[in-house]
C-alpha cells in the first residue's frame, strides 16, 4: 500500500532529525574500501570487514586474534575488544543457535554491555545487518549526508598527506614528458623504443614509477584524440602524433590512504592554432577558478567563473543524444582518503568552508579537434587558496 506524500515541513523536520542523530557512530567494513573506516580508525589498516563504534565519547573495535595485537599497539582505538571472546558473550545471550553469532548478535551483545540503545550508520551499511540490529531491538538511523561530516576539513597533517599524493602524480607526469620527448614521429605514429605508444604502455609506466615511490595508481587516464573527449576515457590503442592526450592520474598512498588528483594536457609533435588556444584558454578558466576560491565562496560562484571565461572566449557547451561537447562537467570535488569526497564544484549551491580541499580541474572536449584539461588540488583559506600540487603545466612537446 502506497504510503501519502508527507507535507514538505515534515519531511524537512525529519531530515533534520536524522542529520542530527544523537546516537554514536557504528562501522561494520574495512579500511581497504571504506574512507570513513580508514578515517576512524585513525590510520591502521585492516583489510576484512570489523567492527568499529563509538562508546562514551571513545572510539572502540572488535579485532580477531589475527589483527588484536597490531591494532592494539598502533593505539588508534581507545579500546581494542577481542572477538573471540565476544563470540562467547553472544553464544550466552542469544542460546539455543545452530551457527555461531555473526555481526549481528556480537553488536547486540556489545550495545547491551555498552548501555547504548542503538547507533548512527552510513548510507553505506550493509543493508542485511541493517535489518538484523533492527530485528534485535536497536535503533539504528541512517545518517543524512556524510557519517562524519568533520572529514571535510584537512589538518596540516591531512593537508602534507594529500601534498605527498599529489607529489606521486608529478612523479608520473615527469615519466610521460621523458616519453613523448624520446618518442619518434612517424607519419601520425609515435614510436617509443621501436614499438607503437599506446596508452595502455603509457599508464603502465606511470603506474611502475608511482609504485615505485611508495603509491598505487590503478585507473590511470592516458587518452588522446577523440577518446579524451570523454572525461572518464582511460584510453587504449595507439597515441597519435599532433593529438591533444589528457593525462589524469589519481594515485593513493600507501602509507595513509590519502590520493591525489591532477591532470595535465600533452601533444606530441605540433600543435594547431585551434589546439593552441583551446588549451590556453582553459588554462585561462583554471586560474580564475582558482582565484575565486576562498572561504564563504558558493562554490556554484567558483563553477560559474568558469562557465563564463569559456562564454567570453567563444566556447559552447552542447548537449544530444549522442553526447555532449564544451564543458560538461563540475569544476571540482573534494579530496581525502576518498577520491571523490564532499564537496562538489558544480552548480549545486555550497559554501565552502576553510580548511576544505577541493580540486579545480576545468576542461573543453571537441571531437575533431581534441579535449584538455587542467587540474589541480588546492585548499581553501580565509583568503584565498592554497596550492596543494605542483608540476610544470608545459604541454606541446616536440
Amino acid at each position: 500500500m502506497a504510503t501519502k506524500p508527507q507535507p514538505a515541513a515534515a519531511r524537512k523536520k525529519q531530515v533534520r532529525a536524522r542529520a542530527s542523530s544523537p546516537l554514536p557512530a557504528l562501522l561494520y567494513t574495512d579500511t581497504g574500501t571504506s574512507a570513513d573506516q580508514l578515517y576512524f580508525s585513525r590510520g591502521v589498516q585492516v583489510h576484512d570487514p570489523f567492527i568499529a563504534f563509538e562508546a562514551a565519547g571513545k572510539r572502540c573495535t572488535v579485532q580477531s586474534a589475527l589483527e588484536f595485537g597490531r591494532v592494539k599497539k598502533s593505539r588508534c582505538f581507545d579500546e581494542v575488544l577481542p572477538l573471540e571472546e565476544w563470540v562467547e558473550r553472544a553464544w550466552k545471550a542469544f542460546p539455543g543457535r545452530a551457527i555461531p553469532p555473526g555481526p549481528a548478535e556480537i553488536i547486540a551483545t556489545l550495545a547491551k554491555a555498552k548501555r547504548l540503545s542503538g547507533f548512527r550508520v552510513s548510507s553505506e551499511f550493509p543493508a542485511g545487518l541493517f535489518v538484523k540490529l533492527r530485528e534485535l531491538g536497536l535503533q539504528i538511523d541512517i545518517a543524512e549526508g556524510p557519517l562524519f561530516p568533520e572529514r571535510e576539513i584537512k589538518t596540516p597533517k591531512e593537508a602534507a598527506a594529500i601534498r605527498e599524493g599529489n607529489r606521486l602524480s608529478s612523479v608520473g607526469f615527469s615519466v610521460v614528458e621523458d616519453i613523448l620527448r624520446r618518442a619518434k614521429i612517424r607519419g601520425q605514429q609515435l614510436i617509443f623504443e621501436n614499438q607503437p605508444l599506446s596508452s595502455e604502455r603509457l599508464q603502465l609506466a606511470i603506474r611502475a614509477a608511482i609504485l615505485n615511490e611508495g603509491g598505487r595508481a590503478d585507473d590511470v587516464i592516458a587518452a588522446g584524440g577523440d577518446q579524451a573527449c570523454d572525461p572518464h576515457e582511460c584510453g587504449h590503442g595507439p597515441l597519435r602524433a599532433h593529438e591533444l592526450i589528457i593525462v589524469d592520474i589519481f594515485p593513493r598512498v600507501m602509507k595513509t590512504g590519502y590520493w591525489g588528483d591532477m591532470t595535465r594536457t600533452y601533444l606530441k609533435g605540433r600543435a594547431s592554432e585551434a589546439q593552441r588556444r583551446l588549451v590556453a584558454t582553459v588554462a585561462e578558466a583554471q586560474r580564475a577558478g582558482i582565484a575565486t576560491v576562498r572561504a564563504g565562496v558558493d562554490g556554484a560562484q567558483v563553477h560559474q567563473r568558469v562557465l563564463d571565461t569559456f562564454a567570453a572566449a567563444g566556447y559552447e557547451t552542447r548537449r544530444s543524444a549522442k553526447g555532449s561537447v564544451g564543458f560538461f562537467h563540475g569544476t571540482g570535488h573534494g579530496v581525502g582518503l576518498a577520491v571523490h569526497e564532499a564537496p562538489r564544484v558544480n552548480t549545486q549551491p555550497y559554501t565552502l568552508k576553510q580548511g576544505s580541499v577541493i580540486t579545480v580541474e576545468p576542461g573543453l572536449y571537441y571531437p575533431g579537434l581534441g579535449g584538455c584539461r587542467i587540474e589541480d588540488v588546492v585548499q581553501v583559506g580565509a583568503r584565498g587558496a592554497k596550492l596543494l600540487s605542483s608540476h610544470p603545466y608545459d604541454w606541446e612537446i616536440r
